[in-house]
């Protein structure tokens, strides 16, 4: 998994030589914040895979697949607009596609980067040393476990998980050290084995039980057929032999002993676990040898076989990469979601605003201002509040509107064309209203918008209470939970109480 790692990671380099003369003039001009640093790199690779993505469609791409390309970018350009009017529709476009090209790479490359973090740790985190040693953890700190993988000469490799005890005592250390005795049960050393005159399993030879100021130590009288750490060794007994068990139980100065007998019965075993259990052998015999030395060498040979040792890693990087591949599909997909989402928003605000806009366009026309008087007075002062507050979308969209007629658009086609932009019927009847009455005259026009204003703010009312109507249902689940909670708590008390 290292060298994919690093073949993604040199991919990323090779992209951001390529990408290095792309220029980002363009995107920085509707962006007010600064990049963060290394940010310009992945909007560059990302401006030239969109390039690449372009020529490659419009080189081997079918006529059907521009089309349908092309229509694509139209709606999410409009969508777009909608949110930003002051932008164009084609940087818009431009820009969300490097937005999210920029974040899938970015993910990507920092799930590579973490990866391979991961795998080189989980490589150097490895117990072997040279000379084929593993190295004991000191006095006091515990065994450690291992998971090993032996290859015999001649035979295929085998995964062992091997657990190389805590570093011993000297007896002259031993000596000095007080040792506690627990007291066991002859039921506790069964382990797997249903009684002690039919052992085919390892023993259970506890040392400690919780509970006890007790140490326990055990004697055999075949250590060929039982160790006394509970390893049976029955792979080549012929028939069932009987075991004498003899626990030394020790506290301060006293010592108290109290023997088992255990029948012994034959193994049997497969080839595979036969030579994984002569392996183990070797292992314990190795370990037993060298209890008292800083590390553990590892056997070379059995019998006339040779051993290869080779530590198993694991290597979780790979579920980690993968996740962050995930990741990075949900960052894209999420992207259009927003940009509904954010519609959505607008729309309510939109209608939210309607019937402010209406009524100032009322009073300044009842004060003696023209349509484009009225709509310039309230770009003005959105432009001079903007900056306290937050952006409004109609505001925007009269700003825009403003910025029209100064141009030299006609008033008919400027208010057909805030209509459009807003998309909402309330927007579009009133564009309709301006527009029939600079053809017909604006006789009628401040009776007609002061009606308007009046049922606009009759329909907001009736939003508000309906969106009050849908908060008290959806507070009755919360409300239901809780009474659930109030009747667990008297009815337990009372329960109890019977």
């Amino acid at each position: 998994m290292i060298y994919w790692y690093l073949a993604v990671l040199v991919s990323y380099l090779l992209l951001f030589v390529l990408s290095r003369k792309e220029t980002i003039s363009s995107y920085r001009s509707g962006e007010r914040r600064k990049f963060y640093p290394g940010e310009i790199f992945f909007i560059k690779a990302a401006i030239w895979c969109i390039r690449q993505k372009r020529y490659m469609t419009g080189k081997f791409g079918g006529r059907r697949q521009r089309y349908q390309k092309q229509l694509r970018e139209d709606r999410l350009g409009n969508d777009l607009k909608l949110l930003r009017p002051d932008l164009s529709k084609q940087y818009q476009v431009q820009a969300f596609y490097v937005r999210q090209c920029s974040l899938v790479l970015l993910v990507l490359f920092v799930g590579s980067l973490l990866s391979l973090c991961a795998a080189l740790s989980a490589q150097t985190a490895g117990l072997i040393q040279e000379g084929g040693c593993i190295e004991r953890k000191g006095y006091g700190q515990g065994d450690r476990e291992v998971a090993l993988a032996s290859q015999v000469e001649g035979e295929d490799a085998e995964k062992i998980v091997y657990t190389v005890t805590e570093q011993k005592y000297t007896s002259e250390e031993i000596s000095s050290i007080f040792q506690d005795a627990v007291l066991n049960l002859s039921t506790s050393i069964l382990g797997s084995n249903v009684s002690l005159e039919n052992v085919m399993e390892d023993l259970n030879l506890l040392t400690s039980m919780q509970g006890y100021p007790f140490q326990i130590s055990w004697e055999s009288s075949s250590y060929s057929l039982v160790q006394p750490d509970g390893s049976v060794r029955n792979e080549d007994l012929e028939e069932a032999e009987v075991v004498m068990l003899t626990a030394c139980f020790r506290y301060e100065e006293q010592e108290f002993e109290e023997m088992f007998p255990v029948r012994i019965l034959p193994a049997v075993l497969t080839e595979k676990e036969q030579l994984l259990k002569r392996i183990e052998n070797a292992l314990e015999e190795q370990d037993r040898e060298s209890r008292t030395e800083s590390s553990l060498a590892l056997p070379d040979r059995i019998g006339s076989q040779k051993i290869i040792w080779k530590e198993v890693i694991q290597d979780s990087s790979g579920y980690f990469f993968l996740l962050m591949c995930a990741a990075a599909v949900f960052i894209f997909l999420a992207g259009n979601r927003s940009i509904e989402q954010s519609l959505a928003e607008r729309n309510r605000e939109l209608l939210r605003d309607y019937p402010e806009i209406v009524h100032k366009l009322a009073l300044y026309m009842g004060a003696g201002m023209t349509v484009r008087n009225a709509f310039g007075k309230m770009g003005e002062d959105y432009k001079k509040q903007r900056v306290s507050k937050k952006k409004q979308y109609v505001y925007e969209e009269i700003v825009l509107l403003c910025h029209e007629l100064q141009s030299g658009v006609s008033e008919t086609d400027a208010y057909a064309h805030l209509g459009k932009r807003c998309r909402l019927q309330p927007y579009m009847k009133l564009s309709t209203l301006l527009s029939q009455n600079l053809r017909k005259g604006n006789r009628d026009l401040l009776s007609k918008l002061r009606q308007e204003a009046e049922t606009a703010f009759e329909e907001r009312k009736n939003s508000a209470k309906k969106a009050g109507e849908e908060a008290g249902t959806k507070l009755l689940l919360p409300m239901m939970m809780m009474l659930c909670i109030v009747m667990v708590l008297i009815m337990i008390p009372a329960y109890f109480t019977i």
